[in-house]
């Protein structure tokens, strides 16, 4: 497995300056989408070999972070999939489950689709969207996962199905350019009748678990 890669200074400057915009003021991300696509767009190519995506660190507070998910999901979503890695993992934490990766750049959807193969099933599959107005129907999952991703929180909420989890996990803890910090999770997440589950560090990374309350 490839070791996670730090990310850079300037990196980091501009990444927790969208995530804080996204989390405090989500009606202007419009203005930083199209520089954002491109950004992942143009770096596609090679993404897992520079930067460890996929490898034991990178995925370390994911992995901690669904021993807190009480019931085996039936439908699973990773919000910023990326190429994939974080879907994959989570296909296979969930055997049982369908789980389906979305992400805004067309050339991380395309790299994440080439890694299925045949899966004639269709139980893991990936579509191009925006996290912030996500291509799938109210309460339409059991677990909604996102790895080093801002979290739009009224969508996470919105797809969620009641009694369903919330993860938020980040390789590099605070770190990660698009970090959150825990407290606000917590806030934002109850403003939407997500509870916080467990809140934690794995690795270098931290994580944030919660659960949409049975009558959200």
């Amino acid at each position: 497995m490839a070791s996670t890669r730090s990310p850079s200074p300037r990196n980091r400057f501009v990444g927790r300056a969208i995530n804080d915009l996204v989390a405090r003021a989500p009606w202007l991300w419009p203005l930083l989408r199209g520089p954002t696509r491109r950004f992942f767009s143009e770096r596609a190519s090679g993404w897992d070999e520079r930067t460890g995506a996929g490898g034991t660190e990178h995925l370390a507070p994911l992995a901690a972070a669904v021993l807190h998910v009480d019931r085996a999901p039936e439908r699973v979503l990773d919000v910023g999939c990326g190429t994939g890695e974080g879907t994959l993992f989570l296909a296979r934490e969930f055997p049982q489950a369908r789980v389906r990766g979305v992400d805004l750049a067309e050339e991380m959807i395309r790299a994440a689709v080439a890694k299925v193969g045949l899966d004639p099933e269709g139980r893991i599959a990936f579509k191009l969207g925006d996290a912030s107005d996500l291509p799938f129907p109210d309460d339409s999952f059991d677990l909604v996962a996102q790895l080093n991703m801002p979290p739009f929180f009224a969508e996470i909420a919105r797809v969620l199905r009641p009694g369903g989890h919330a993860i938020v996990a980040s390789s590099w803890g605070a770190q990660t350019p698009f970090y959150t910090r825990p407290g606000l999770l917590r806030w934002k997440f109850l403003q939407r009748g997500v509870e916080p589950v467990e809140i934690g560090e794995a690795g270098a990374g931290t994580f944030y678990v919660g659960r949409l309350a049975a009558g959200g």
